[in-house]
């Protein structure tokens, strides 16, 4: 069964029906999580079909395949291109996508290097992630017993299948006890980020959000949200956030391509503010949706157009 709006998948050069879209059950990947992917998001806006950021987020999953020592058959270019047929080949105006490169059939040792590099793009409908009315309302979520990777461990800033692993963990964890998502502190104590999310708090007068040397992966739509707050004359501040600056702060939400822009009310059943969305998360919101949807002049570059 395909998810909605997916009928064909774009694997190695070539587009193949959905349910053809297979591998082989010793394929490298399955047994050590050696895949690299993007998620990012086509909308549709008032000048037709567009991915946003579309550069940013191949040029991502490209270093993150370099950081792998996994070299892909296709260039930049390539990629992008394939994205968009894969738009296309779909039909979808709006879409979430997820690109792959993952090491295939070939040896099950550990070391990787006589498995081929396979690449794999597929897109559906997706809608919002931690739930439509999350936008508005905000989401209740906990701090996690598990902590993110240490550096030197795992490369926090490669987008790999494995870092999802501890993902995984986070967002179970979550669920398990009553929450829509959970957040994982650094090893050294402070706030990292959210299972797929990056985390930004305002506090006194200041949006602060963890840098990237706390085991964050470092977001493309954390940039945008921080080149738009900045547009908007806020101070932005990537800095250590601890703990109990959560509890305390006046706001805090979450960004991703998934989640957007996506309120937190309350923290380990600590309301946050009003236990609403607040007026900051409101405008950064309402600044983004703008840019998303086509609306904002100013940022027509970060919008690629898939059927013209």
């Amino acid at each position: 069964m395909a998810f909605e709006g997916a009928s064909k998948v774009w694997i190695n050069g070539r587009l193949v029906p959905w349910q053809e879209a297979t591998i082989h059950v010793c394929s490298h990947v399955v047994h050590y999580g050696s895949s690299v992917f993007e998620g990012a998001r086509c909308y549709k806006t008032t000048r037709g079909a567009a991915i946003f950021r579309h550069r940013e987020h191949v040029r991502r999953l490209l270093d993150s395949a370099k950081i792998y020592r996994m070299e892909p058959s296709y260039s930049e270019q390539q990629l992008s291109e394939a994205v968009i047929e894969t738009i296309r080949a779909n039909q979808l105006e709006a879409c979430y996508i997820r690109p792959v490169i993952y090491r295939g059939f070939g040896t099950l040792g550990v070391n990787p290097s006589a498995s081929p590099i396979d690449t794999a793009i597929a897109v559906w409908k997706w809608g919002a992630y931690l739930g439509a009315e999350a936008l508005e309302q905000g989401v209740d979520v906990t701090v996690s017993t598990w902590s993110r990777m240490a550096p030197n461990t795992f490369p926090a800033m490669a987008k790999s299948g494995a870092n999802y692993m501890n993902a995984q963990l986070i967002n179970v964890e979550a669920r398990e006890r009553g929450f829509i998502e959970g957040i994982a502190l650094s090893t050294e104590g402070y706030v990292s980020e959210g299972s797929g999310e990056n985390v930004f708090v305002w506090w006194r007068g200041k949006l602060l959000t963890p840098p990237v040397s706390a085991s964050i992966l470092p977001g493309i739509t954390r940039d945008t949200v921080i080149t738009l707050a900045r547009e908007l004359g806020y101070t932005v501040d990537e800095t250590n956030i601890p703990r109990e600056m959560l509890y305390v702060a006046d706001e805090v939400f979450f960004t991703g391509s998934a989640a957007e822009v996506t309120p937190i009310r309350s923290i380990d059943r600590v309301k946050i503010g009003e236990g609403r969305r607040g007026e900051v998360t409101e405008k950064i919101q309402r600044a983004f949706f703008a840019v998303v949807n086509g609306e904002d002049d100013n940022h027509q570059d970060w919008l690629t157009p898939v059927y013209s």
